[in-house]
């Protein structure tokens, strides 16, 4: 049995999404769909699970050729959808969530827990996890949110299965017990697209590829024909070079951040480092491992209770967001869609958000001019794609998001500058474009952190790595000992 597309094209007000699109994966195999953002992959995916209609072509459901599917009739002849925020209700069950579409079809009216829980057995038992049925969604991990959906669509009877970024936000140990999980699939006959940014990790798991740019298909065939340039060259048209983004620190540079046995209980003790301005510190560790908390601690939303932390040589001290932006340091979190932007207000908004008062006059009033040519820098500066600084943020990609993100505390001159997953979600181009950014500010002497789990991504910029075990200081990396394979090997040891 094959799934897919037959030659479809799909615009929307004139501009083109999708042209001659086709793309197959047989019962049992795992596809790769691949392609920056903005290439097609969403409007094609929509198309699939009929959330979309196609302008012309086909859709492949085994031995039928339909022109369109509405959502009810995706989900009933097997096509499921997990996206990146897996759909669930938090304020629901494990077992209520599993049940809850099975009811819709079926027009149930009355909850029936005991029902909802033995539907929700099955599923999980189909796909070999074991997960509290009476936990409510918000209180389980990511990984386990995951299951649950990928359960939620087995109870269903999926027949293809797209995974929208599934392993964005799980750690190694998540990801191989993800892929033992897809392997399962395959023995079950179902066949599963990844679509996914970690292109070293979907590799591993994928059969095939199709790769889209600028809503064609650039290139497709067997994974095993393609490696990680040839894949960055079709997705970009570009020859992406992943060496060269560390900037060399000048011998005279002097220390700007001091982070001096610092420690919040449960969260991490006695970390120290320090950083140079032009200097980028990477911070790395699993999923829970306190990297993140750290990183939050020098904003001032983890409260650090012992340890000492110096700015340009000065002890700072951190109650509060308010005391590190008076301190000088700015900060990028990694959920930039709640903690990062100001989703309904504008890009101009957004940009200067963290810097207002910058732009106030003697008598408080705001200079609107100068407001106007520092954001029009900015866009310029971060090449953020947009032709008008007054539309919303919503309107975005998520690459251009995340400059608006970096725009914003860029545009305070900050002294430190800490990144938390500066490239999650993005895609290959817009990140590279980004590690140049923070290269440059690297160059003008600012002192960088980046925390991330993304380790290519670690190799590539930073002068020295420090690992994070459980909250304490496992490993520290100097410039000459980066390889992806130490830190690897230091992660999982």
């Amino acid at each position: 049995m094959v799934f897919g597309t037959e030659g479809i094209s799909k615009s929307f007000g004139g501009a083109r999404a999708l042209h001659d699109v086709s793309f197959t994966v047989s019962a049992g195999d795992v596809h790769c769909l691949a392609g920056e953002n903005g290439s097609g992959k969403s409007t094609l995916i929509k198309i699939m699970s009929g959330v979309e209609s196609a302008d012309s072509g086909l859709i492949l459901l085994g031995e039928e050729k339909l022109r369109a599917l509405t959502p009810r009739d995706a989900v009933a002849k097997g096509v499921q959808v997990i996206f990146q925020d897996f759909s669930l209700i938090p304020n629901l069950s494990v077992a209520e969530n599993i049940a809850l579409s099975t009811n819709v079809l079926e027009k149930r009216i009355l909850n029936d827990p005991r029902r909802n829980r033995d539907i929700a057995a099955k599923a999980l038992d189909l796909i070999g996890v074991d997960i509290d049925l009476d936990a409510e969604v918000r209180s389980i991990p990511v990984s386990s949110k995951q299951l649950v959906a990928i359960a939620r669509a087995m109870n269903q009877g999926v027949k293809l299965l797209f995974m929208d970024e599934a392993t964005t936000a799980l750690t190694r140990k998540e990801i191989d017990h993800l892929f033992g999980v897809v392997n399962g699939l395959k023995e079950r006959g179902v066949g599963t697209v990844f679509v996914s940014h970690k292109l070293d990790e979907v590799q591993e798991i994928a059969k095939s590829i199709t790769i889209l740019r600028n809503g064609v298909v650039a290139a497709a065939g067997h994974m095993k024909d393609f490696d990680r340039r040839a894949i960055s060259v079709a997705m970009t048209s570009l020859d992406v070079n992943n060496l060269g983004l560390v900037p060399a620190i000048p011998h005279d540079a002097p220390t700007v951040l001091e982070v001096d046995s610092i420690s919040a209980p449960g969260s991490f003790k006695n970390i120290s480092f320090s950083v140079k301005g032009g200097e980028i510190l990477g911070i790395t560790g699993l999923l829970g491992s306190g990297r993140s908390e750290i990183a939050e601690a020098l904003f001032g939303v983890t409260h650090i209770t012992s340890g000492v932390v110096r700015v340009n040589g000065t002890p700072v001290k951190l109650s509060g967001p308010r005391d590190a932006v008076k301190a000088g340091i700015g900060y990028v979190p990694q959920d930039r869609l709640t903690h990062g932007l100001f989703l309904n207000q504008s890009i101009r908004t957004n940009v200067m958000a963290s810097a207002i008062e910058r732009f106030l006059g003697a008598l408080g009033f705001v200079r609107r001019k100068h407001i106007q040519e520092t954001v029009t820098q900015w866009i310029r500066n971060l090449r953020i794609k947009t032709d008008d600084p007054g539309s919303p943020v919503t309107s975005l990609s998520g690459g251009n998001q995340q400059r608006v993100v970096l725009a914003k505390w860029l545009a305070m001159s900050p002294s430190v500058l800490i990144l938390n997953g500066p490239t999650v979600g993005v895609d290959i181009g817009s990140k590279r474009e980004i590690l140049e950014i923070i290269r440059e500010k690297a160059l003008d002497g600012m002192a960088i952190v980046i925390v991330s789990d993304d380790i290519p991504e670690i190799v590539q910029i930073c002068h020295r790595v420090i690992v994070i075990h459980q909250g304490e200081t496992g490993a520290h990396f100097e410039a000459s000992d980066i390889s992806e394979i130490r830190l690897y090997e230091e992660l999982s040891a």
